[in-house]
């Protein structure tokens, strides 16, 4: 199996070159491949308490997601947003997700968290525990669904 080693990083610790591989992964997917023409770059990802995790490979970033933290609860009581979630086509199918959103439940499970996911992958989240809450709706065209899972 290819490299699966997790990197996390705050803002002010990222290299130039891995800000770089972050940021391609992510137009990469969601601008080219999904078409996506809602603002990407919303000024979350420099806020110091900011967590950004990626696996990767010698072709860069194979994985990303951030973890964000509200400094109030916009659902029940949940602080923590897990968001950006993104694999690179040729490593999908490998569990790279999985591991990333294992590794934000190993930090933060005990906290309340939000996230809200592209419908078809709201499964992947159901493993750890998010429940699914309210309608589903459009977002950038893609049919997505709010999720929750109580700190434990």
């Amino acid at each position: 199996m290819p490299e699966c080693s997790i990197v996390q990083k705050s803002w002010s610790q990222l290299t130039l070159e891995e800000l770089y591989s972050v940021l391609k992964l992510r137009t990469d997917v969601f601008f080219v491949e999904q078409r996506i023409d809602e603002e990407e770059l919303d000024n979350r990802d420099q806020e110091p308490s900011t967590e950004h995790l990626w696996i990767a490979d010698a072709s860069g970033a194979a994985a990303y997601l951030r973890v964000l933290l509200d400094a109030e609860a916009t659902h029940l009581d949940a602080l923590r947003i897990v968001g950006r979630v993104v694999v690179r086509a040729d490593r999908r199918g490998e569990g790279l997700a999985q591991l990333l959103v294992a590794r934000v439940m190993e930090q933060h499970g005990h906290e309340s968290m939000l996230l809200h996911a592209q419908e078809y992958i709201a499964p992947l989240y159901a493993k750890f525990g998010f429940e699914v809450f309210g309608e589903s709706y459009i977002e950038a065209g893609i049919p997505h669904i709010s999720m929750y899972r109580a700190g434990r």
